[in-house]
């Protein structure tokens, strides 16, 4: 076993819930060596050719990690692990934050071609994926965003790619929708925590509707022109939103876990040209974590 390879252990808890077969009769082969080079590649940040020869042939690594991108193979992989852990008690639902993180796109990352582009002489084909690649720009240069909610463990729940210049209101909402851990015993998947935390960019009419109408206390403090705004107003402004500072300062779990993710250089640093290869780098980074 190298050095960042999956232990014994790791792989125990990693193996029965990876796809036996391709179809059309095939079957996958060397799962164990080839994830080993998903991994390699993730943690370092090299270029798919560079992979060593002990991981086999580079392309058959790549494209079996792109392929499990698309089709959601490792989405549905780590749903797999976070049943588990849920199984067994390791996941703390107490209190949930969110949070987002920049990331620095490679330029080798830009540039890839929009399949919905028109051809001539053929029909029009709709996109399969985003249009802008979740590529975004800002000062310092090509950016995404990567939005996710933690569990009080470090460990993320749910993941959505960005361009890195969207806000982080509007994605509350969405990365909270993805949060579906299946029970092994049976009954519907568990969704929401009992107490979520977020920052002042989650602050918005919207966002504690979309919570109250759930049922998900929250601690999310009031940004100083919505107070003003609300005071202004008087006694149509509403009541003041309620702060816990105690479940607030459980806010640092989920800078942990980003600062867990970035530990992987293919995280910190976007090197995929498609949004959903790289969604599907975060996501195996996120196994990592759940398999630790």
């Amino acid at each position: 076993m190298g050095r960042g390879d999956l232990s014994d252990a790791e792989w125990a808890r990693l193996e029965p819930h990876l796809p036996k077969s391709r179809g059309r009769g095939g079957r996958w082969k060397n799962h164990r060596t080839v994830i080993n080079g998903i991994f390699f590649r993730q943690r370092t940040g090299v270029p798919w050719r560079d992979l060593p020869t002990r991981f086999g042939k580079w392309k058959t690594v790549h494209d079996r990690h792109r392929r499990w991108s698309a089709d959601g193979t490792w989405e549905k992989v780590l749903r797999a692990v976070q049943a588990d852990a849920d199984a067994e008690g390791r996941i703390d639902w107490s209190v949930m934050s969110v949070d987002s993180t920049v990331c620095r796109a490679h330029q080798h990352a830009a540039g890839a071609r929009n399949r919905s582009a028109r051809v001539p002489g053929r029909r029009r084909r709709p996109a399969r994926h985003r249009s802008d690649e979740a590529i975004g720009r800002s000062r310092g240069g090509l950016t995404t965003k990567i939005h996710l909610a933690s569990e009080g463990g470090c460990r993320p729940l749910a993941i959505l790619i960005t361009p890195g210049q969207w806000g982080d209101a509007p994605q509350l909402i969405p990365v909270l929708e993805r949060i579906r851990i299946p029970r092994l015993a049976g009954g519907h998947p568990r969704t929401r925590p009992d107490h979520l935390c977020g920052d002042k960019a989650y602050s918005s009419r919207q966002n504690r509707r979309y919570l109250r109408r759930r049922q998900i206390r929250h601690t999310i403090p009031e940004r100083r022109d919505q107070r003003d705004n609300r005071r202004r107003r008087g006694s149509r402004g509403g009541r003041p939103t309620g702060f816990d500072r105690a479940r607030y300062a459980r806010r640092n779990e989920v800078e942990r876990t980003i600062n867990a993710l970035k530990g992987f250089r293919a995280v910190a640093t976007r090197y995929d040209k498609r949004s959903y290869v790289f969604h599907g780098t975060v996501t195996l980074a996120a196994i990592r974590l759940w398999l630790r």
